[in-house]
């Protein structure tokens, strides 16, 4: 599939180059921690990074002065594997390379069923922090080559943390969209052939996209 950059005209349904913080001390946060060696982890919020983001007065400048929780997303990945969304924006700051894998909210039937066909990819280059909006599909990244990726995630406080109540099973059977709704402020569809999504409602429809691209493919972007 074709990959194109941030700065791509493409990026500006789903997203935003955020050019107003230096996330400097965040990044060097998150080079602190360690990437999973063949597998996917994700913390919506680590003390260290709350610190750093605290530096940079994220939540004034960013969240309009909400409180907002700054986590992260690390490992090796190379498939879409799901697609969530949230009703709210996400920072995503990138202290590796790595690619974003998006769609749009717009496009999910109303029996809550997506065509994997319709979702694009992005470059998000190391040192890069961009604004996904409310309406943006998106998942884990996948790195490039053979190389991990590690992306910090700032969200409002409280977001994919766990639910309090059981969403999934009673409503399994109806028209909700209640019954996509995995954690807080979370909402997923996931493929029926990802293996580590086994319980969530299967609604794409289409490939479990891969992404295998190498360094220089990149360099030639």
């Amino acid at each position: 599939m074709v990959i194109y950059e941030a700065t791509s005209s493409n990026f500006k349904k789903y997203g935003r180059i955020v050019k107003n913080i230096d996330f400097a001390p965040v990044i060097e946060a998150l080079n602190q921690i360690a990437i999973p060696a063949d597998s996917v982890a994700y913390e919506p919020t680590v003390a260290s990074l709350e610190e750093a983001s605290a530096k940079v007065d994220v939540s004034r400048l960013f969240g309009g002065e909400l409180k907002l929780e700054t986590g992260y997303c690390a490992g090796h990945n190379s498939l879409l594997n799901a697609v969530e969304y949230h009703r709210s924006s996400e920072v995503n700051v990138a202290a590796t390379d790595c690619i974003l894998l998006l769609g749009s909210q717009q496009d999910i039937t109303d029996d809550f069923q997506y065509d994997t066909s319709k979702i694009e990819a992005f470059h998000i280059r190391k040192g890069t922090a961009v604004e996904i909006y409310a309406t943006t599909l998106h998942y884990a990244p996948c790195g490039i080559e053979n190389d991990g990726f590690m992306v910090g995630v700032i969200l409002p406080y409280g977001t994919n943390f766990d639910l309090e109540e059981d969403h999934i099973d009673c409503l399994a059977n109806s028209d909700s969209e209640d019954k996509l709704l995995t954690a807080k402020n979370k909402w997923l569809i996931a493929h029926p052939d990802a293996p580590g999504e086994k319980g969530h409602f299967p609604g794409l429809i289409g490939a479990n996209i891969e992404v295998n691209v190498t360094k220089k493919q990149m360099e030639e972007i």
